[in-house]
């Protein structure tokens, strides 16, 4: 039997990976996405085990401790990461996965999985990612995160043009 397809969607906070994994998941209903896991609060209307698995910290870092995760990262205060059995079960029956993942996580996968399909977004414009990320902040009401975000995608963004 074939494997399947791994799929990576990754970008900067505020891009829209969301969005845009959400239309390829309607137009594609064979498409399994893959939930990550997070040390972040859920947001309004997110659900656990839907959206993301939202674990405590001491619960992330025993995930990581037992290899768990096919990848995983700190972004932003919180940690982010790929349930490895999940992913490599799918693949395994043949049938295609995609990750929406942050840039960081995405290059560990790449390692690992190098024939998988990786796909970048950027914004339209540092202005228009700004003012995303301003709107996201403001309706979580923690603008604390906003220069830290914008740092990071930046340095994002440098090194996915200076990274074959």
């Amino acid at each position: 039997m074939a494997k399947g397809l791994l799929i990576v969607l990754s970008g900067p906070s505020g891009v829209g990976k969301g969005t845009v994994c959400n239309e390829l998941r309607a137009r594609m209903p064979e498409l399994i996405y893959s939930v990550s896991a997070t040390t972040r609060q859920p947001r309004l209307g997110e659900e656990n085990g839907v959206n993301y698995f939202f674990k405590s910290r001491e619960q992330f870092i025993e995930m990581i401790e037992k290899d768990q995760l096919l990848e995983y990262a700190e972004y932003v205060g919180n940690y982010y990461g790929t349930p490895r059995d999940f992913v490599e079960e799918t693949l395994e029956s043949g049938r295609d996965i995609i990750l929406e993942i942050e840039v960081q996580g995405a290059l560990k996968v790449k390692e690992k999985f190098p024939q998988g399909v990786f796909v970048f977004l950027l914004p339209p414009s540092l202005d228009e990612l700004k003012d995303r990320i301003q709107g996201r902040v403001q309706r979580l009401r923690r603008r604390s995160t906003i220069g830290c975000r914008l740092r990071l995608m930046r340095l994002d963004c440098l090194n996915n043009m200076i990274t074959p």
